[in-house]
């Protein structure tokens, strides 16, 4: 197994140690050339946190996001955490244009308010259990599509979700 990380802007570095630390390889995403060259391999592909306007104005630089919104919608499982999840989300309140849009979604960025609104807690994740969450600056998830399922929530907010369960 083989999980691409997008390495354009954000928490990649964090998401690569992880993988290392359960065994699974990763190959960072930092251009059309390395998604070409690895998207066969692929088992996965990662969307980190960070800023989603600048990493999905780099997409669009290099030509990157027609490519990969194709393979997501070709099967690509994709995971999304904070600004990966706006990147994936069809609807995002605060702004007219989508970016990859491929998830069934709408969602509200800088839901939690401004990084002195930043907090840590643990909830439950559906299938998983208890797990920690930091919200900086983090969205929520206004609304879910029919063949979404909310995965998680945190003081009555959708924070997590999946569609079209690939494994």
């Amino acid at each position: 197994m083989k999980i691409g990380i997008l390495a354009l802007q954000g928490a990649f570095a964090e998401h690569a140690k992880v993988l290392d630390q359960l065994g699974v390889e990763s190959v960072e995403i930092r251009n059309l050339e390395d998604f070409q060259q690895h998207q066969s391999d692929l088992s996965g592909l990662i969307l980190p946190g960070g800023e989603s306007t600048t990493m999905g104005k780099l997409l669009r630089d290099q030509d990157m996001l027609i490519p990969i919104r194709e393979a997501i919608l070709s099967g690509l499982p994709a995971f999304g955490t904070c600004a990966g999840l706006i990147l994936l989300a069809k609807e995002i309140t605060s702004q007219e244009e989508s970016h990859l849009g491929t998830m069934d979604m709408v969602v509200e960025r800088n839901a939690y308010g401004r990084q002195l609104g930043s907090f840590y807690t643990e909830a439950e994740c559906k299938g998983v259990g208890q797990i920690p969450m930091t919200f900086i600056r983090g969205p929520i998830i206004s609304s879910v599509g029919e063949g979404v399922e909310i995965l998680a929530t945190v003081e009555d907010q959708i924070v997590a979700a999946q569609e079209k369960i690939c494994w």
